[in-house]
């Protein structure tokens, strides 16, 4: 799971982070609101906690900017009217400072759960298709021959489209923890699901962005190069 912790009080910060580092998570953090919005922009979040005293915006801002990541509102705010008011927007769950750090994640943990019985079984990108319970991939009428790491890799990029999913969170998807994983093998699994997308001249390819990760972007008909 990819999480963001956006919050302006550095040990805090530092403090969130390495919690939840510490018991599997991938974390990005962030010091203020305008730094929250590029990642939000360019990476796919399961989840964000975000402090509301933000240094240049009230945190609420933030929640147009998640791009269906679920959130969770960190504030020193107790007036019930601001709590209604986060849950009203978008919030997920709003929690109070102080905090204990696994109360915090045990709320994180049921969010998560919570997004998980909603996320949808048919994806799509283009005439691309995902049936994510049968596992079967489908470009229009032609089905794809994938394998299960190929499904897995395409399901992930297929429900984070057209944003960058890094590349630990994908690693941590495809292989277990106990497996020996070498240093390209990730990149051997994009490679051959870009080979099997080109063979059914798919519209839509896997870019890689150098130094975060891969996304899946649909071709429009313009850019497509035919013999």
């Amino acid at each position: 799971m990819n999480i963001l912790v956006v919050e302006d009080h550095p040990l805090l910060r530092e403090r969130i982070a390495k919690h939840f580092l510490g018991v599997g998570f991938f974390v990005n953090s962030a010091g203020n609101g305008e730094e929250a919005v590029a990642y939000l922009r360019h990476i796919s979040y399961d989840l964000v906690i975000i402090d509301r005293g933000l240094p240049d915006m009230d945190g609420l801002n933030l929640l147009k900017e998640k791009r269906g990541a679920r959130c969770l509102i960190l504030t020193a705010w107790d007036a019930l009217e601001d709590r209604i008011e986060g849950l009203n927007i978008g919030a997920d769950d709003y929690m109070l400072k102080p905090f204990a750090l696994a109360e915090l994640e045990a709320r994180v943990r049921a969010i998560l759960r919570r997004g998980e019985a909603e996320l949808p079984c048919m994806l799509h990108c283009g005439a691309l298709s995902l049936d994510t319970v049968r596992k079967q991939a489908v470009f229009g009428s032609i089905p794809l021959n994938l394998s299960r790491r190929e499904v897995a890799l395409l399901e992930l990029l297929m429900r984070s489209s057209p944003r960058t999913v890094v590349k630990d969170v994908l690693e941590d998807a495809l292989y277990k923890a106990e497996e020996a994983v070498t240093p390209n093998a990730l990149e051997a699994v994009v490679s051959r699901l870009r080979r099997k997308l080109r063979v059914v001249a798919a519209d839509c390819s896997i870019e890689n962005i150098r130094g975060l990760g891969y996304r899946l972007l649909p071709i429009k008909c313009s850019d497509k190069v035919f013999p």
